[in-house]
Parts: C-alpha cells; structure tokens; sequence
C-alpha cells in the first residue's frame, strides 16, 4: 500500500490544473474544491488504516495451532494453504502498471488530454476512496491468509502479523479502481469510440489477473480477491458517474439539409 500512498500524493500536486482546463472541448463532468476535500480526507483515512494494519498484532502460538484444524468458508476452501512467494512477487507487475494506465490514456487521448488536470483529479479521488475502504476494512478485520494454515512453512513467518491481512484483497481492489476508472473516463469522453469494447476488455481483465496471482500465491482466498475486485470497479465507475454532466451531453446536434429543406438533426445517446 505505500505505493498506492506515494501515487495519491504525487497526482494531488496537480489538482490545481483542474481550474486552468482547454475548453474547445466541453467536458462531460463537473468537478469542484469539494473533490479535493474528499481526496484529502481519502487519504488521511487510509493513512490511519495503514496504521491499524501496522498496528496488528501476530498470531500466538495457540491462534496458530487452532489455525491448523479450523475450517473455512466453503468458497476459500480450494486455497486453503497455498503459498508461491514467485507468484507474489509477479503479482506486483499488473499491480503497479495499472497505475499508470489512467495517465497515459489521458495523455493519449485528445479529448481527455484537454481536461487531464480534471481527469487526474477524479482519479486521485477515486484511488484514495478505494484506498480508505480497503486499509480500514484490513486495518480493523483479522482474517488469516491462506498460507498460515499450511503447516509445511516456517510458524514464525506463518505467525507474523502480516498473515492477518487477508481480508480483502486490496491489490486486486486498486487494480480494479485504476482500470475501470480508465474504462469509464474514456468511454464518456469517446462516447462514439469502436474502441470502447477493447479499453473495457482490458479494464476487466487486468484486475482478473492481479487477483489470479495473489489466490496462486496465498495472499487472498477466491472470496477476498472478489470482493476487492467488486469494491475497486464500484469505485472506477462511480466516481466519474456521480461527476458526469446531465442533460445536454447525452444530444449531439448535427446540421441537416437536402435540396428541399434545411435544419438541425438532434441524436440522442444512451449511455
């Protein structure tokens, strides 16, 4: 999560372009100084459950050995034990990449390239909501990962604290919030785009993956991974929605005429 942490900081320094925007073409959202209010107290929200999960205290040796014979819930039970500290690491790749990806589709774009400062201030609001949700939720739940109940490992390291943190899976959770926010941003920018599909393919896909290897590597049971996959789209969706302009976006009005009259033509689009 410190990487989550630097990112949230790092794009909040640009918040100021928001209100120096190109305006030759109309933005189909309304931000305002209350988005970084929210962004603010995002971040200083996950920055108080990064505490509590560096608050957490280990297992003792009578948790562990209760671990050993504990059941779980039907849907986990597939994982139960597993451990790849090789897919772990790998995870980290898709992970931090995704990261990325909502920038370079602003700054590759056109439309959204003349509104980036108001892109890259909905998506720090965004990454620091789902930043918040995540680092309480783990900050404040014990949930053993799926690796302590493999006897084989070292009790020490199955022991730590940082084996409490299965619930949820916040990698998979920020993945999903940076790739459908990407998907959505560019969908209600490019409302017209063949492109859509493809962007929308890849948002989803991404997420999948991260949440693929951290269930191969023991990090998360298959419910923790969904449920931070559902938690990080939720909030890529949402926040441009509630930021997105009604009315007169959804009508393009086009000119129209034929040898025997002359007018307008409206369309109007669902989206």
């Amino acid at each position: 999560m410190k990487q989550l942490v630097i990112l949230l900081l790092s794009i909040t320094t640009l918040l100021n372009a928001t209100f120096a925007q190109d305006t030759t073409y109309r933005s189909p959202y309304k931000t305002s100084w209350k988005d970084a209010a929210i962004t603010v107290g995002g971040i200083g929200l996950t920055a108080l459950g990064v505490k509590l999960i560096n608050d957490k205290q280990p297992l003792t040796d009578a948790e562990l050995k209760a671990r050993e014979t504990q059941d779980v819930f039907f849907l986990d039970r597939s994982s139960r034990g597993f451990y790849d500290k090789d897919m772990d690491d790998a995870s980290y790749i898709p992970f931090q990449a995704s990261f990325a990806m909502p920038v370079l589709m602003a700054l590759i774009n056109k439309n959204e390239r003349k509104h980036i400062g108001q892109v890259l201030l909905m998506y720090t609001e965004t990454m620091a909501i789902t930043g918040a949700l995540f680092t309480m939720a783990t900050g404040n739940v014990y949930r053993s990962r799926p690796y302590v109940y493999n006897t084989s490992l070292d009790p020490e390291f199955r022991k730590d604290k940082n084996s409490q943190r299965a619930f949820y899976a916040g990698h998979t959770a920020a993945t999903a919030a940076a790739t459908f926010y990407m998907a959505k941003v560019f969908a209600d920018f490019n409302p017209t785009s063949k492109a859509k599909p493809y962007v929308w393919g890849v948002a989803a896909a991404v997420p999948a993956l991260v949440g693929y290897m951290r269930y191969k590597a023991g990090m998360h049971f298959l419910s923790d991974n969904l449920l931070g996959y559902a938690m990080g789209a939720a909030a890529g969706v949402l926040v441009p929605k509630f930021h997105k302009i009604k009315g007169m976006q959804n009508v393009t009005v086009l000119p129209y005429g034929n040898t025997n009259q002359k007018g307008l033509s409206l369309v109007y689009t669902i989206r």
